[in-house]
């Protein structure tokens, strides 16, 4: 408790501490339809997206994410349109943007500022990013994906293990694709600021893997991947604090260990 105190004495570890939390929590939700849909390394690609897209933003001086979210939004939509049309299977156009959005914020980067301080922290994350836009930002998110869930879960279902029968009973599939996809694009964006460009994905893909060892059914994963999450995020931020390490790599390795836990609960139930 004198840890948490010392802790929470801080406002940036405070700021962190909630935005990050809700993030976490959004980014866990989202990545169960997505992980099912096998579109897991969308994160990745998108958040390479922004990357980009805040190199140029910093190299401008243009506000990093009014910038950032509307062409993440729009790279979300893009791949749903490549994807979409059978021409180019997903991951394929998932590396083939990433890569050379990627290259882009190289370039820029190297053309203008060089590496500073901000583009360091988009790229490998920082504690002391989280502002109070942030934090708004990430509460006002986290609130409509639960919305989205707890309004629309029976057509969520549907729409991520047969799209075919969701189809035919009548929902508009290429709809919740696009509102799956843009709250990812705002998540990763929000998420950067925390866990950097290189880690972001981890929070989409690690908690609904882990949760996958133990439960099977569609809202034991959702509600175990949120809290395991949650969990993660807390327990990192601590150990980040404890052990003076970057927050976003602690925060990946905490969700490691949750999912080498669930992994070994699993192989015991199965014996």
């Amino acid at each position: 408790m004198e840890l948490l105190r010392e802790m929470l004495s801080y406002p940036f570890i405070v700021r962190a501490l909630i935005g990050g939390l809700f993030i976490s929590l959004c980014a866990s939700l989202l990545g169960v339809s997505l992980v099912l849909k096998r579109y897991s390394m969308i994160g990745d690609g998108l958040s390479h997206v922004s990357f980009g897209a805040l190199s140029v933003a910093i190299a401008f001086g243009w506000a990093p994410l009014l910038v950032s979210i509307p062409v993440v939004v729009l790279a979300a939509v893009l791949l749903l349109r490549i994807t979409g049309n059978g021409k180019i299977k997903s991951d394929a156009a998932i590396a083939m943007i990433s890569a050379g959005s990627l290259a882009v914020g190289i370039i820029v980067t190297s053309l203008t500022t060089g590496m500073t301080t901000d583009v360091s922290s988009y790229m490998f994350g920082s504690i002391l990013a989280m502002s109070k836009e942030d934090v708004a930002l990430s509460a006002v998110l986290s609130a409509v994906v639960l919305g989205m869930f707890v309004l629309c879960y029976n057509k969520v279902f549907a729409v991520t293990f047969d799209e075919s029968f969701a189809k035919a009973t009548g929902v508009n599939v290429s709809a919740y694709n696009m509102i799956i996809a843009v709250l990812t694009a705002v998540t990763i964006v929000l998420g950067m600021r925390m866990m950097g460009a290189m880690l972001i994905s981890s929070l989409v893909i690690f908690p609904a893997l882990t949760s996958m060892r133990v439960f099977k059914s569609f809202s034991g994963v959702v509600i175990s991947a949120g809290c395991v999450s949650v969990v993660c995020f807390f327990v990192g931020l601590v150990l980040s604090y404890v052990y003076s390490i970057p927050a976003g790599a602690s925060v990946v390795v905490v969700n490691m260990a949750a999912f080498l836990l669930f992994f070994a609960v699993q192989a015991i139930h199965q014996r």
